[in-house]
């Protein structure tokens, strides 16, 4: 009997779906639940499991080829599960994913604040490029895939479409990092989480966005649309490139529960796990350019947001304090803005605030 591999639900308002890298070949045996091919959407990458075991008999849409939700794409002919291994046939066989290599987890944020877990599965990656040497001169063009595509067009919106604007200011991460170091182990032993430094800007950026309502807006249509809520994006790196999952409510999360769902994203992201519903909404984003050693940077605001908060590497530098040279740990931060709805005050005002919060984290922890 012939099982049909359908596209299925893969979030709100998405209708199609594009074809990545089959997991298996046409003739192997698959068993039930078993990933068989990947899937890419404008929102996430999900790998299809196989309703039923048996073999691949059939592949109908190949990679790079669209298919609507609900569409065959393959059949499962469950008769033959358990069976010989068929002959491959001559048509080339699809590539297998492999899993992206993963970077040793450093300090920042995202990466650092995952607790040890087991291994996650691989993630659905692109096919390896091969790079020609450094003395050949040779081109090879490789498909862009559909995540990759969608993002290039929003950060093209994003500069076409909105008037942005940046401003600077600088932290002194010392009471943080003080903070940390007397009180980390007994937070992780007591949450199972790392204490980083994400919770620590999500918290300063909830009080200022509640102070600056501004920023937490958007433009929609001749309206100004405020909230009164914060649902914050954590940009997370993985082997495929940038994420941006979601802390809904975060206005309501306590440290613990931010960092245990950051690390979450972290490690789910890396696998290639997260749900469209995870990377869907957000109200303002907090990137950390940091984790690459980055010292300054303008982010792009992620549209509908207005907003985007970066935060960058801290390196000890000598300020001035109460009169004296003193060697400090300090943090760069920006705010992209959009100046249409968002004056240079406000924006400047809100970037103070969180530049308050972080300088005095024991406030954020009382008010917590």
């Amino acid at each position: 009997m012939a099982i049909e591999l359908r596209v299925p639900p893969v979030g709100e308002s998405i209708t199609s779906v594009e074809i990545g890298d089959w997991l298996k070949a046409e003739g192997d045996l698959v068993t039930r639940d078993e990933n068989v091919v990947v899937l890419d959407s404008d929102k996430a990458t999900v790998e299809l499991p196989a309703p039923a075991g048996g073999r691949l008999a059939k592949i109908v849409k190949r990679k790079g080829e669209t298919a609507a939700v609900g569409e065959v794409i393959g059949e499962i002919d469950e008769r033959a599960e358990g069976g010989p291994q068929a002959p491959q046939p001559l048509a080339e066989k699809q590539p297998q994913a492999t899993k992206p290599e993963r970077a040793a987890p450093s300090k920042p944020e995202t990466k650092a604040a995952q607790p040890e877990a087991k291994a996650p599965p691989p993630a659905a990656a692109p096919a390896p490029v091969d790079i020609p040497a450094m003395n050949e001169r040779a081109e090879q063009a490789v498909h862009m895939s559909l995540w990759r595509r969608t993002i290039a067009k929003r950060l093209v919106q994003a500069t076409h479409e909105t008037a942005l604007l940046t401003t600077f200011n600088e932290i002194d991460m010392k009471s943080v990092k003080d903070l940390r170091s007397s009180y980390g182990e007994t937070f992780q032993k007591k949450h199972g989480a790392r204490l980083g430094l994400m919770s620590f800007f999500v918290k300063a950026s909830v009080d200022a966005l509640h102070a600056f309502p501004e920023i937490n807006a958007e433009v929609r249509g001749e309206d100004i649309v405020y909230r009164n809520y914060c649902d914050i994006g954590i940009a997370v790196s993985t082997g495929k490139g940038l994420v941006v999952p979601v802390l809904h409510a975060a206005d309501r999360l306590s440290f613990a529960e931010i960092e245990k769902r950051i690390a979450e994203f972290a490690t789910r992201a890396e696998a290639g796990q997260l749900t469209p519903e995870e990377l869907d909404g957000g109200t303002f984003t907090i990137t950390n350019g940091g984790v690459f050693g980055s010292l300054s940077s303008t982010p792009i605001v992620n549209p509908p947001q207005s907003a985007i908060l970066g935060m960058h590497a801290i390196k000890d530098r000598p300020i001035a304090l109460d009169g004296q040279v003193v060697i400090r740990p300090m943090m760069n931060v920006a705010l992209t803005y959009d100046h249409r709805i968002i004056d240079g005050r406000e924006a400047v005002l809100f970037l103070a605030r969180v530049k308050d919060a972080v300088e005095d984290p024991v406030r954020m922890l009382i008010e917590t």
